[in-house]
């Protein structure tokens, strides 16, 4: 009964965080598959050891003033004996033209054990940190000579972050809630007017994935990320992976939105359709890997891009973790 009351008040407050902000879509990566600490603070510590991930993203390559965005985590176990305290740091950046983003976010994640086989666990995680929002003004042209709405240099704007996250897992399957940007709100300057720097929206995240066996040689990892901004479409990752040997990962994604509700945004006929990817992932050895993925636009922004490049490299360290399937695979 208390793991129940816990799980309700944490699905309670990630909801009643979650409102009606003018911002735009959250950052995003097709790789999140191999290490969800992006979206979800109660993923920290879940490898059981100590784990370091750099992902690189260029996206819509082609197109001027596309997203670029860089990432690096780590996270571990604080308390090796009973692992039931994680930790994760995570540092991302993000350019789109003349606006730029950091954001630093430290994770922390309490890890209940739910049977004697210790094959189940439930997490219960808080992220706290902070987004600086930096837009050049001089990089901006506008219709009009002399705009005074566009700031003279740089404006820059910090805004504090807050994440709330439940994740469960089992051996061959798990399930995870999440919202992400609690504190985002329209920045205002001075005189009441809004700022044109434009940050990111709340969110919250719906994951869930399983393992399934084939053969001694070969495995399957189905898997899902639904993404809500309460603004616009809600958008879906439909993703699957082939195992083979627990050394080579192929598979690809599917991302796609629909609708759930009458939401602000949607009157203005927003697309819903997005991409499709391919993704690889190499173990090098046990404890380092590489990956790699390709999106290619489906919408109608599809014929002004040349597609989008994701990298991602994986290194684990310290004491190795007690052998078993899910903190490899998920």
């Amino acid at each position: 009964m208390k793991i129940r009351k816990l799980i309700i008040a944490m699905v309670s407050i990630c909801f009643m965080q979650v409102g009606k902000v003018a911002a735009q879509q959250n950052i995003q990566f097709t790789q999140y598959i191999f290490n969800s600490l992006s979206v979800n603070p109660a993923y920290a510590g879940y490898k059981e050891e100590w784990f370091v991930q750099l992902g690189l993203r260029a996206q819509w390559l082609g197109m001027e003033g596309a997203p670029q965005t860089a990432s690096a985590s780590i996270d571990g176990i604080l308390d090796p004996q009973d692992r039931k305290m994680g930790l994760g740091v995570q540092v991302t950046t993000d350019k789109i033209g003349a606006q730029s983003s950091t954001s630093v976010t430290a994770n922390y994640a309490y890890r209940l054990q739910l049977n004697g086989e210790d094959t189940q666990r439930l997490s219960f995680g808080l992220g706290i940190g902070a987004a600086q929002y930096s837009l050049k003004g001089q990089l901006l042209t506008t219709i009009t000579p002399g705009d005074e709405s566009i700031p003279v240099g740089n404006q820059s704007n910090i805004v504090p972050d807050l994440r709330l996250g439940i994740f469960y897992n089992s051996d061959y399957w798990y399930l995870g809630l999440s919202a992400l940007d609690l504190f985002s709100s329209p920045d205002k300057r001075r005189d009441g007017s809004a700022s044109l720097n434009i940050i990111r929206s709340r969110h919250a995240y719906l994951m869930g994935g399983a393992l399934i066996n084939v053969s001694p040689e070969i495995r399957v990892r189905p898997s899902l990320l639904i993404k809500e901004d309460f603004r616009g479409p809600t958008s879906a990752d439909l993703n699957a992976m082939v195992i083979i040997n627990d050394k080579v990962w192929i598979g690809g994604s599917i991302r796609t939105g629909f609708s759930l509700w009458k939401k602000p945004l949607e009157g203005l006929s927003l697309s819903k359709e997005n991409s499709i990817s391919g993704i690889v992932q190499f173990f090098v050895n046990e404890r380092f890997r590489l990956g790699y993925s390709y999106d290619q636009v489906t919408s109608a922004l599809g014929s002004s891009q040349n597609g989008s490049h994701e990298i991602t490299m994986g290194l684990a360290f310290g004491k190795a973790p007690r052998s078993f399937i899910c903190p490899r695979v998920f």
